[in-house]
């Protein structure tokens, strides 16, 4: 192992915000906005480029939203985003880290530095935004590449911004309303070095023409967490959109 500088850092924080504070002194390598080898956060992106496909759910309860998530991973998927706004998000990602430790689990529409610190705690290997929040992007966790964050971006100004700032990969929102995968192709003709995840309004029949166009991964929300079927409870139809999109994101991927 090359030589490394370690520095006393009081970083932990509790679990969730309702729990008292407690702080815990850990010996972490200094690397300011490096790009690591070999770390945590490159395992989460090779995870990512290799699925083709973030699945992304909200629903009404931490019961349905539990329900839906191991119905989607029956069908295949294997990175997996819960949005913060679903009621015990953070206990539900506790629980499918605990049964699914392999997977890349992730929580999604962060905005707070508080929501960010208890998805870490609770598991999550990656965070994204609909934006870039600056406080995240600085976080030690995110700095050290202990957790990957996905910014979200919409201009070639705020691609480059969050690139500079040492994002890994940025989310290019809302893509359908700017274009779709011709936006996408737009943008890696200038910026053909940085991995962009397209997210809204995206459908299963067009992940092969994102990936085709250089999105390194599309978000799916509604396209595998159908409204009707969360509010029916149809696991079923929900296993099934995931197994047609993890097929078509493999596909795509590996052509």
């Amino acid at each position: 192992m090359d030589t490394a500088t370690g520095t006393l850092s009081l970083c932990q924080w509790p679990i969730f915000s309702s729990s008292p504070p407690s702080l815990r002194m850990h010996v972490r390598v200094s690397c300011g906005i490096a790009r690591l080898s070999g770390s945590a956060v490159d395992k989460t992106l090779s995870q990512i480029n290799n699925s083709g496909i973030i699945a992304c759910l909200r629903a009404n309860s931490a019961e349905v939203a539990l329900k839906a998530a191991n119905a989607a991973i029956a069908g295949g998927v294997s990175v997996l985003e819960i949005v913060v706004s679903t009621p015990g998000v953070f206990e539900v990602l506790q629980q499918l880290v605990k049964e699914h430790p392999t997977m890349a689990l992730g929580v999604g529409t962060v905005l707070k530095i508080e929501d960010a610190k208890n998805a870490i705690n609770a598991g999550a290997k990656f965070l994204l935004s609909p934006a870039t929040v600056k406080d995240i992007m600085v976080m030690d966790y995110v700095q050290s590449g202990e957790v990957l964050y996905i910014p979200g971006t919409m201009t070639p100004t705020e691609i480059l911004s969050a690139w500079d700032a040492g994002a890994k990969m940025v989310k290019i929102y809302p893509a359908s309303a700017l274009g779709g995968f011709q936006y996408i192709s737009a943008l890696k003709k200038t910026f053909p070095h940085v991995s962009m995840v397209a997210s809204q309004g995206i459908t299963i029949d067009v992940i092969g023409e994102y990936i085709l166009r250089g999105a390194s991964s599309v978000v799916l929300s509604d396209a595998i967490f159908d409204k009707e079927a969360i509010e029916q409870l149809n696991f079923d139809k929900i296993h099934k959109l995931a197994r047609s999109a993890t097929l078509l994101g493999n596909k795509a991927v590996n052509r």
